[in-house]
């Protein structure tokens, strides 16, 4: 970024020297796979801390040759999110790879088409009227909810948010786990909801179980998700030529948007029945979507961003972050393997760093495989700890649908 004459900043374009974004890191030789793998994630916290140079472009690549726990080895895209959002960066990325079994045919993904099944019969005047003064109330609602979260109120101080000042300096830990998509769709096609309400649903209860397990008080707290969403009318990634098409105003780019999702209370409700969870998600969900005010919050962002300048809206942002309890983020990768050069990818896998938050979900989906991935603050969250509870919440709801008969298909 350079400044010009009237005080503006605009991107200056340089050249890459290759050798100064490529690292190769040396690990101790002969060790075994487990030293090796704590290797991994030591590295991948240490660099996710460290700020990129500001004198050269915000990528770098590290490329780890040394087997780990997932993988023989591993590559990490370390990138500066004003490059662009998870959209931008995974369609640039997917340009880059190839089915694994023939380079020839096109990735595939899984469809990303909304049912249709509430626009299957005609509605009556009463209830077009009714359905348009609902979602007049509740943009209203969620755009008002949504300003006051970002500049007044703060969730509470709870297990998984620290809620002072200096977070995002802190060390971090980066760790994933896998579920079965089939697993995931058997839940959803048993309770007749989307697989975003389920997965939801679970994340929702593994993370009031974790504030049960640390502080009993904490399971009925005020807290909020911050769930980042991709503003594009698009189904599917494009090509990085079609994303930088100017005249067809391409998708490149920060288009996004944050939605507000309170956190169901464990309560002695939640306790008996688990899937209190996955259908209050689906109700709250279901609402906020008949409800323009995720549009309206992207487009104030993006026209604070125009009048006031990026940096004031960064502030705006990290704000956001810091008064809410938990960062989720959702990307849908290829139901074929992909390779790399050649060379198979086993896994593939995100994450936020850099920000003020104590906890960052990601999920990506991959060969029929859902991949969490956690980011936590070191010496607060207990990871393993995390992790337990989200397998647990997600073996007691799978056990839970599975005494429900499936719904019939309409």
């Amino acid at each position: 970024m350079v400044q010009d004459k009237d005080g503006k900043k605009r991107w200056k374009q340089v050249d890459v020297n290759l050798k100064d974004h490529v690292n190769i890191p040396i690990f101790p030789e002969g060790k075994t796979v487990e030293l090796y793998d704590k290797h991994f994630h030591d590295y991948l916290s240490s660099i996710a801390m460290e700020q990129l140079p500001q004198s050269r472009p915000l990528w770098e690549v590290h490329i780890i040759n040394y087997p780990t726990n997932d993988a023989s080895s591993s590559v990490i895209f370390k990138l500066h999110h004003a490059l662009g959002d998870g959209y931008s960066l995974m369609g640039a990325l997917l340009s880059c790879l190839q089915r694994a079994d023939d380079p020839s045919l096109p990735l595939s993904f899984p469809s990303l088409k909304q049912s249709k099944q509430e626009h299957s019969s005609p509605k009556s005047f009463c209830r077009k009227f009714s359905s348009m003064l609902s979602s007049a109330c509740n943009t209203v609602s969620d755009c008002g909810w949504s300003v006051l979260k970002s500049s007044i109120i703060s969730d509470d101080k709870t297990p998984i948010r620290f809620g002072d000042e200096g977070a995002d300096f802190q060390p971090i830990s980066i760790s994933s786990m896998t579920f079965s998509i089939d697993h995931i769709k058997d839940i959803k096609s048993r309770l007749g909801v989307t697989i975003n309400d389920v997965i939801t649903g679970i994340v929702f209860y593994g993370i009031r179980l974790y504030m049960q397990d640390m502080n009993s008080e904490s399971k009925t707290s005020h807290s909020t998700a911050l769930v980042l969403l991709n503003t594009r009318n698009i189904e599917g990634y494009q090509s990085v030529n079609d994303m930088l098409n100017t005249k067809a105003n391409g998708p490149w780019g920060n288009k996004i948007t944050f939605l507000h999702v309170p956190i169901p209370k464990l309560n002695e409700t939640g306790n008996s029945n688990p899937l209190e969870f996955i259908w209050k998600s689906h109700n709250t969900i279901k609402r906020k979507k008949q409800s323009l005010g995720i549009v309206l919050t992207g487009t104030l962002l993006e026209i604070e961003g125009k009048l006031r300048g990026q940096e004031v809206l960064a502030k705006r942002i990290r704000g956001t972050l810091s008064k809410s309890s938990v960062v989720i983020s959702n990307l849908v990768g290829p139901v074929q393997q992909m390779s790399l050069v050649n060379h198979p990818v086993k896994g593939l896998y995100f994450t936020l760093a850099g920000g003020p938050e104590s906890l960052v979900i990601s999920i990506m989906s991959y060969m029929g495989v859902l991949r969490v991935t956690l980011k936590t603050e070191k010496g607060f969250i207990d990871e393993q700890k995390l992790k337990s509870c989200m397998q647990s919440a997600f073996q007691t709801i799978l056990q839970a649908a599975l005494e429900i008969p499936h719904q019939p298909k309409h």
